[in-house]
């Protein structure tokens, strides 16, 4: 699978993050963003894209969900997302934080969390938004970390 347009391949989030500010959202607002998200499954790929009428990359797409919803500005590109946020150890993660894909020290590639090992993301190019498992064949080999805006 091709990730063009989003970066690096993730790990597991280190347990080691140290303790972070408090998170700009709130449970609800988390929780709104997760199910928003889960409601783009299916809208086309588009490099570059960041609404649902032209498609979405996935740094697109999280930008859109997070000002739609939360009305917070993200970062536009997967190598800034890196650092978006606070970090949050893989046991904390909650619904609406940030999954960020690494490869050898780079970002490549984020999604929204959504719970139960799943994320919502816009994959490569040809494809569509989808909801996939961390824990499925070719996520488990990533690395990855948690971001909490």
């Amino acid at each position: 699978m091709a990730l063009s347009g989003c970066g690096s391949l993730p790990s597991l989030p280190s347990s080691s993050a140290q303790p972070s500010a408090p998170p700009r959202l709130s449970v609800d607002e988390a929780n709104d963003v997760t199910l928003y998200a889960i409601s783009l499954v299916g809208t086309p790929y588009r490099y570059g894209g960041n609404t649902p009428e032209s498609g979405f990359d996935c740094s697109g797409l999280i930008g859109h969900v997070y000002r739609s919803r939360a009305h917070i500005a993200s970062p536009r590109t997967v190598a800034t997302l890196v650092n978006w946020g606070q970090p949050v150890p893989a046991e904390s993660a909650r619904t609406g934080d940030l999954v960020v894909f690494m490869q050898r020290g780079t970002a490549t590639h984020a999604g929204i969390y959504v719970g139960e090992n799943r994320f919502v993301h816009a994959p490569s190019t040809g494809g569509e938004v989808r909801l996939d498992s961390l824990r499925s064949t070719y996520w488990a080999r990533q690395s990855f970390s948690f971001r909490r805006p």
